[in-house]
């Protein structure tokens, strides 16, 4: 599982290991899981160098290289991804619910005004950021708000971490406090401007961000698609039938379009490297849609739970017909934890609802390998293999007393893994890496 690297390593953690070559919803999980009870993951000049049993890497390693071992009771896998995730709702996490349209006017929008000020800002995305290492996620899709600002403050602490992360200004020109509200031609002008500043330097990646259809008027959704032709190696990221009476409302704002994902559609803004938010209500033809555009959805099982919008059948979309790329994420801060354990567990009731069961393998999966392939970025991270960026996250199986306690009567490393996306949070959390850096330790 090693292969020659020009990198000289600098570092090594030794302990379980956990990665996925393929898709477990696709194949059998033993034939795509990668389990090494006692493996060894090198890295030098920010990706990993060596994978493989410990026996026979550490002979490879320079005699005076620093293995940092965890033990047998840890777990070593690719840091997690989120694919969806509004940092500026991070002070308001936890505001009494009531649905998505009430709960965006009521809580969401007097709080976004506050990001005018970039030194609030840039407070939140530390402790936004800060509370991602803590819980193991290395990669995420991120919300910022209208002001341009606000995305600098982001960018600015990722780039500080060297985090790979992905966001964008949203793009938002009606149906909102005018406050909040820019207009076509200065979305287009201000996003530009963030493109050329931060797209492709070290890790970050630029998000078009039109907020959801309801909030863009057709102009506004027109100079989304032209500025995506523009630079289309960047992300557009946006909401899609999250909620039946936000269903409703496009329908009566485009009455001329056929669906909700056709207003997307028709401003050319359904194609690779685009992250739906939510897609609990699409119709079988637009599952079609963004198959055959390559679009992928962003399921957000612990926000859906909390404002009620349903419950996203992730099997229905990803069936072997037309596959529609799936990854998870968070969506704080109608997302009630920033633990992806806490979102899989969620995924897995969500799962359950629709009738079928969602296995361990396919949950550990979708938090990594799966996300970053519906980012299109599962040739950089997501998975410990030389030449990967050496994002990484260790785990702690025995986290908590009932965890510990449970934990001695498991079969099976399937078992396992499913015991810690029920009963793991945060605490489980014991290190989380960044190219190669430990950037959060537990304690």
């Amino acid at each position: 599982m090693n292969v020659p690297h020009t990198v000289k390593p600098e570092g090594a953690i030794r302990g379980p290991v956990l990665t996925f070559t393929g898709d477990p919803f696709k194949q059998a999980p033993d034939e795509v899981m990668v389990y090494e009870p006692d493996g060894i993951v090198a890295f030098g000049g920010g990706k990993i160098t060596h994978f493989g049993p410990a026996e026979v890497i550490e002979k490879q390693l320079p005699p005076d290289i620093e293995i940092t071992n965890y033990g047998p009771d840890s777990l070593i896998s690719a840091g997690f991804l989120d694919s969806h995730v509004h940092f500026p709702q991070t002070p308001m996490i936890g505001a009494f619910g009531e649905q998505l349209l009430d709960w965006l006017n009521t809580y969401t929008f007097p709080m976004e005004r506050r990001y005018a000020d970039k030194t609030f800002a840039s407070a939140v995305a530390k402790m936004f950021l800060n509370e991602c290492l803590k819980n193991g996620i290395t990669t995420s899709c991120v919300y910022c708000t209208v002001y341009p600002q606000s995305v600098d403050a982001l960018f600015e602490e990722a780039d500080r971490l060297g985090m790979r992360i992905a966001g964008g200004k949203v793009m938002m020109d009606r149906n909102a406090p005018d406050y909040l509200l820019d207009t076509a031609q200065t979305s287009y002008e201000e996003s530009k401007v963030l493109i050329e500043k931060w797209h492709g330097h070290n890790r970050i990646m630029y998000a078009i961000t039109p907020r959801f259809a309801p909030t863009s008027s057709p102009e506004q959704l027109a100079v989304a698609g032209a500025l995506w032709d523009e630079y289309p190696d960047c992300y557009m990221q946006t909401h899609i039938a999250e909620n039946l009476e936000e269903i409703e409302w496009v329908k009566s704002l485009f009455p001329e379009r056929k669906g909700y994902l056709d207003v997307y559609d028709h401003y050319g803004l359904c194609r690779p490297r685009a992250v739906f938010g939510h897609g609990i209500h699409l119709t079988e033809d637009e599952l079609c849609t963004m198959h055959q555009t390559g679009s992928a959805i962003a399921h957000c099982p612990t926000s859906n739970f909390f404002l009620g919008s349903g419950f996203f059948n992730a099997r229905r979309a990803m069936q072997e017909e037309r596959p529609v790329r799936v990854g998870i994420g968070t969506d704080l801060g109608a997302g009630t934890s920033f633990s992806m354990l806490t979102t899989l567990n969620e995924a897995y009731k969500a799962a359950q609802l629709n009738d079928y069961a969602l296995t361990a393998a396919q949950a550990y999966y979708m938090a990594t390998r799966g996300t970053a392939q519906a980012m299109y970025i599962d040739d950089k991270v997501g998975s410990i293999a030389p030449g990967m960026e050496a994002d990484i996250v260790v785990l702690d199986m025995k986290s908590t007393p009932i965890i510990d306690y449970r934990m001695q009567f498991v079969k099976d490393i399937h078992e396992a893994l499913f015991v810690q996306m029920t009963l793991g949070d945060d605490r489980a959390i014991q290190a989380t890496y960044i190219a190669g850096i430990k950037r959060y330790s537990r304690g």
